[in-house]
């Protein structure tokens, strides 16, 4: 039987009950499981047997929903995470510790860009951002000895700037590391990063793998590709004796499963980072509709897209949907069934003309968050990057006047009529 489409693993993957088990995926609220003795639980901490014993580690609910998320995008292997942010952290300090060194394009999520500047740099962990759009020959120049990851977002946010897998994946390969993919904007529904060169792929689960703006979540997803082994002196902590497990060897003891497993064991264990089980429930209802969502989000924006590209008031729009775009061709290529519901644009006049079109809109709603099944809108430079200067804002391809509009699923026509009549309110004489 050949391997089952998007709809049906969004709707069957991870769980498959047996007779007499709930159809649906059950709530395992519980921090703990009972065992009749010593040995078994002592086996389960010292991983030499697979099983449940706190929560904070393994959850059923949880290990059902990442089997799920893990099947859409073809890995190896794959967990959850308490959100987005605390994936991107654990796929990169799983690698990476201090005096070590990471290579990723510039254009990011104003919270992981804090995150990777900021916060890891205390810990000691250097990152050189990149022009993702550069020559590989220019970008080459950001590696290092100590380079032990390359990271990029597929569809950035919220420039909306797609990125060459190929050239990334090429560029990471040949220096001996893995490339690493937020996938969140465009979903495993729109692009498989894995079927381009990457090797681990992670997920806010908040945005459309949720759809519905209910419960914050992460995931991390691991090819089974990348040969850490290969390299040993570069991931001594996947390749060398673990001390806390009693010299255990995550690549000799796990094989393809070896990064998550390290993930879950140590990093898990010592920071906490933790999904709820009933995070994870709500997060697998609004995955089991994702295959039907998605379509409708893009054919939406495509139609908000050609609409705010035909107003007079647009001083520029980008969109990887729009033949005219910067990144058309290679979204293309990569997506060719669709991009994402988001749309980046600047008005003429401005910051203050954004501002007058936002407070004029009646149910688009301005709102911290993005992709969702309601249309949402925000001005990053002001909200969600408000922590960076100008000059940063412009190396990560954000301009100061950008509104990003997360298109949802109601009706594309009325989504219209409320941007006409925003657009006339704050361009009226």
């Amino acid at each position: 039987m050949k391997q089952p489409e998007n709809g049906t693993l969004c709707i069957h993957a991870g769980w498959n009950p047996g007779n007499g088990d709930p159809r649906a995926l059950p709530v395992w609220q519980t921090t703990t499981w009972k065992y009749s003795s010593s040995d078994e639980m002592g086996k389960l901490f010292d991983l030499e047997k697979s099983g449940y014993f706190y929560t904070r580690l393994q959850n059923p609910t949880c290990d059902s929903v990442a089997a799920k998320i893990c099947a859409l995008e073809g890995g190896a292997a794959a967990m959850l995470t308490s959100s987005g942010q605390s994936a991107n952290f654990f796929a990169i300090f799983n690698l990476a510790s201090c005096g070590d060194h990471v290579v990723s394009a510039a254009s990011l999520y104003g919270g992981t860009s804090n995150l990777f500047t900021v916060t890891m740099k205390r810990m000691g962990i250097e990152f050189t951002l990149v022009d993702q759009d550069a020559p590989e020959e220019e970008i080459a120049k950001a590696f290092r000895p100590n380079t032990k990851a390359v990271f990029g977002e597929s569809i950035s946010n919220p420039g909306l700037c797609v990125l060459d897998f190929d050239k990334f994946a090429r560029l990471a390969h040949s220096h001996g590391v893995p490339l690493i993919v937020d996938n969140t904007f465009a979903t495993p529904i729109n692009c498989k990063p894995f079927e381009f060169g990457a090797d681990i792929v992670t997920h806010s689960t908040t945005k459309y793998m949720d759809g519905h703006a209910v419960q914050v979540g992460g995931a991390i997803v691991d090819s089974g590709n990348f040969d850490w082994e290969a390299y040993p002196g570069k991931f001594p902590g996947l390749t060398t004796p673990d001390e806390s497990y009693h010299g255990l060897v995550y690549t000799k003891k796990f094989g393809k499963n070896a990064f998550i497993v390290k993930a879950v064991a140590q990093l898990m264990r010592d920071i906490g980072a933790c999904p709820a089980p009933q995070n994870a429930f709500l997060l697998n209802l609004g995955l089991e509709s994702l295959h039907v969502r998605m379509p409708k989000h893009c054919e939406n924006a495509q139609k908000v897209a050609e609409y705010l590209a035909s107003r007079p008031e647009t001083a520029w729009i980008r969109y990887p949907g729009l033949p005219g775009d910067k990144y058309h061709s290679l979204a293309a290529r990569y997506m060719p069934h669709g991009t994402c519901g988001v749309i980046a644009f600047g008005l003429k006049g401005g910051r203050d003309a954004a501002i007058r079109f936002m407070d004029s809109l009646k149910f688009v709603t301005i709102a911290t968050h993005v992709a969702d099944a309601r249309t949402c809108i925000l001005h990053p430079a002001s909200h969600t990057h408000r922590q960076l200067s100008d000059e940063q804002l412009k190396e990560a391809g954000i301009p100061v006047d950008l509104i990003r509009l997360s298109i949802g699923i109601e009706d594309a026509e009325d989504i219209i009529q409320d941007l006409q009549q925003a657009m006339e309110k704050a361009f009226s004489k």
